[in-house]
C-alpha cells in the first residue's frame, strides 16, 4: 500500500484511484492528454484505516477503490456525453501531488469521504496502473441510476467493476 508522506509520514509513490471517465481514457491513450487536476481522488488514508479496523490493508485499498466508483457515477452525471460506465483510473503519483480533503470544484458532493484526497497535478499514461470499469451490460443500470432510480443505484453497488491492467487499457470493451 502506498499513502501519502503527508497524510501519513510515509514517503515513495501515492496510489490514488480517480473517478473518470471513458472519454477522459480515450483522450489519455490517443492524445496523451494527462488526466486533469486539480481533481477528487481517493486513497487509503489514516481515516479510513481508522474507519475500517477490521480489514486487511487489501480491503481497505478496495474500499477506496469503491469510493471512487461512487464518484464515477457522479462525474457522469456531471458529463451526459461520456460514455455511461463508471471508471475508476488508478494511478502512482508523487506524494507533493496529493493533498488531503476535496478540490474546491467538488462543493456539494460527498466531501466527507474518508478516502478522499485532491490529485493535485495531472496524471499520465506513465502513472496508471490499473483501471476498473462496468462491464458494458451495466450501461442501463448506470443510465437508470443516473436517472435517480434506486433500485438500480443498489445494483450497481453490488456489480463488480472489471479489472484491465495499464498494458490492456486499448481493449476495454465499450
Amino acid at each position: 500500500m502506498r499513502r501519502a508522506a503527508s497524510l501519513t509520514g510515509h514517503t515513495g509513490p501515492v496510489r490514488l484511484y480517480l473517478p473518470a471517465t471513458l472519454d477522459e481514457l480515450d483522450d489519455l491513450l490517443r492524445n496523451s492528454t494527462p488526466l486533469a487536476a486539480p481533481r477528487r481522488a481517493h486513497a487509503v488514508t489514516p481515516a479510513l484505516t481508522a474507519l475500517l479496523p477490521d480489514e486487511d490493508e487489501e480491503g481497505v485499498e478496495f474500499a477506496a477503490q469503491l469510493m471512487a466508483a461512487d464518484d464515477a457515477l457522479v462525474l457522469l452525471a456531471s458529463r451526459p456525453d461520456a460514455p455511461g460506465l463508471r471508471l475508476v483510473v488508478t494511478v502512482e503519483v508523487p506524494d507533493d501531488a496529493v493533498r488531503e480533503g476535496a478540490p474546491d470544484a467538488s462543493a456539494g458532493v460527498d466531501d466527507e469521504a474518508a478516502s478522499l484526497v485532491t490529485l493535485t497535478a495531472p496524471a499520465t499514461l506513465d502513472d496508471v496502473v490499473c483501471v476498473h470499469v462496468d462491464e458494458p451490460a451495466a450501461k442501463a443500470e448506470v443510465a437508470r441510476a443516473l436517472d435517480g432510480d434506486d433500485d438500480a443505484l443498489d445494483s450497481l453497488a453490488e456489480r463488480d467493476l472489471l479489472w484491465y491492467d495499464a498494458t490492456e487499457l486499448t481493449r476495454i470493451p465499450r
